[in-house]
Formats: structure tokens, C-alpha cells, sequence
């Protein structure tokens, strides 16, 4: 088992990773250079041929039984396919600001997913008191931010399907047998990225001209980081922390991309957003207290 410090770190090199990872997207999306598919697709190609020169660094060999890989594939479409692609149609309609607020989404359903499919994670008072306390946090963020100008409701709802499938992922990969952490992440990874290229065949059609060169670097950077190295990071946490630890991340990410997002890409602030975010912070402190 790894050290409590070193979980920590690697849940500070997630956050930002993973924070970081709207704001790629929206530059790969805004002008429509890149489909929601295609930024699906690329960034997963990106990612698995990372992982592939991970397993062949690490000499790590693939599983030779039909079991692991049914796993994986679970992992690549709950983990990979549905939140990825609800993603990136989702900041169609919503900023990436608001898309890393709604990712608060994920440890309130994790903490009821955990409760009721992983022994020793039953809810106490700590974790209801900041489950409401998040679950305002997202009320304050939703209500005034429906039709504004930046966001609509569809797009907040596809977000939030997002977020569900994320929870889903974690306690899922907590439940399933412990497998290889750069095994895992690439088989998952390979399998989404095939399924992907099966799904939608027509992005393999991509006219390179005409795409900026910030806007290559940003899908590139999307894959390397978020897909790649963050898959690495995600099942090693998963397997040596749990997934109500690694959902924590979830409580800072919002802060970190709504800022992100607001020095970035000059994205409007409201009270509402500051309010939520103090919620949201604080649910994290009280959920984490011990009954």
C-alpha cells in the first residue's frame, strides 16, 4: 500500500490534470474545428497510445482470460465513451467553468453508490450533512445558470449524466478484482478508443487545414494528460486509496476549473458560483469526518 503523502500527491497531480481538461476542450471545440466525436476519439487515440508506451516501458503483459477484459470494457464505456462524449457535447452549451462545477456531481453519488455496493462505506451523519451541503452547492449553481446567456439546461444536464457515469466508474473499479494499474488504464483505454473509431467512423475524416495550431496543441495536450497520464493516476489511487478518496478531487476540481476557466478564457463570475463553491469545499471537510 502506498504512503498516505504520496496518495495526496498524486491527488494534487489529478486535480490539475483533470481540472485543466475542460479548458482544453472548449479550445478544441469553439469554432468547431473539432466535433464532440472527434475530440472523443483523438483524445482517446492520444491517450492509449501513451499508455501503450507506458506498458511497453513497465514490460507489463496483457491478460490471457476472457474476464479481465469484459472489466476493461465495462471501464472503457462508463469510464470513457458516455462521459467523455456527454462532456464534450455538454460545453456545447456550457462553459468549462461551469462543466468543472458540476463535477461536484460526482462524490454525491459516490458516496450512495459506495453506501450501497462497497462494505464499509455505509453513510453517517458527516457524510449526509455534506452530501446537502454539495447537493446546495449544485442547486445554487443550477437555478441561475439556466438559460443566462452561457448556459442552458440541456447542457447542465448532460453534464451531470457525465458526472454519474464518473461515480459509477470509481465504484465499479473499487468492486471489480484489483488489477495492474497501467494494465488497466491501457486496456480500458485501447477498448474505448476502438469502440469510439466503431461508433462514429466518419471522424476519421479530419481536414487538418485550416485548424490553429493553439487548437492541435490543445487536443494533444488532452490526450497526453487527461486520458494518458490520468488514467495512470486514476486506478493507482483507486486500488491504493478507494474511490470515496479519489472522489474528493471532485470537491477541489470545481474550484480549480472555474478559475481556470475564468483567468483562462475570461468566463463570467457570479455570487451564485462563489457561494457554491464555498458549499461545496466545506461539504468536503464535514463528509470526510469520521461518525
Amino acid at each position: 500500500m502506498q504512503s498516505t503523502l504520496r496518495n495526496y500527491q498524486y491527488l494534487v497531480l489529478i486535480i490539475i490534470i483533470w481540472g485543466s481538461s475542460f479548458a482544453m476542450m472548449h479550445e478544441c471545440l469553439v469554432g468547431g474545428h473539432f466535433t464532440p466525436e472527434q475530440t472523443v476519439g483523438y483524445r482517446l487515440a492520444i491517450g492509449s497510445l501513451v499508455l501503450l508506451i507506458a506498458c511497453f516501458f513497465y514490460r507489463k503483459s496483457f491478460p490471457k482470460t476472457l474476464t479481465p477484459w469484459v472489466h476493461f470494457f465495462i471501464y472503457a464505456v462508463i469510464g470513457n465513451i458516455v462521459p467523455f462524449l456527454l462532456i464534450s457535447r455538454g460545453q456545447m452549451h456550457i462553459t468549462s467553468g461551469m462543466t468543472g462545477l458540476l463535477m461536484a456531481f460526482v462524490p454525491l453519488v459516490t458516496m450512495v453508490l459506495a453506501h450501497i455496493f462497497l462494505p464499509n462505506n455505509a453513510l453517517n451523519r458527516y457524510k449526509i450533512l455534506g452530501f446537502v451541503l454539495g447537493i446546495s452547492g449544485v442547486l445554487f449553481i443550477l437555478f441561475p445558470s439556466i438559460d443566462d446567456g452561457n448556459n442552458t439546461l440541456f447542457g447542465i444536464l448532460l453534464i451531470l449524466g457525465a458526472a454519474a457515469s464518473y461515480a459509477s466508474h470509481g465504484v465499479v473499479v473499487e468492486k471489480f478484482p484489483k488489477y495492474d494499474p497501467v494494465v488497466a488504464a491501457t486496456c480500458s483505454s485501447v477498448l474505448a478508443c476502438l469502440l469510439a473509431f466503431l461508433i462514429w467512423p466518419d471522424m476519421i475524416y479530419l481536414d487538418l487545414e485550416g485548424i490553429p495550431l493553439s487548437t492541435s496543441l490543445n487536443m494533444l495536450a488532452l490526450g497526453l494528460l487527461p486520458t494518458g497520464l490520468g488514467a495512470l493516476i486514476f486506478f493507482n489511487l483507486v486500488n491504493n486509496a478507494g474511490a470515496t478518496f479519489l472522489s474528493n478531487m471532485n470537491y477541489v476540481i470545481p474550484v480549480y476549473a472555474f478559475t481556470l476557466g475564468a483567468i483562462v478564457l475570461g468566463e463570467p463570475v457570479l455570487w451564485q458560483n462563489i457561494l457554491a463553491l464555498i458549499l461545496i469545499v466545506f461539504g468536503i471537510f464535514v463528509s470526510r469526518r469520521k461518525a
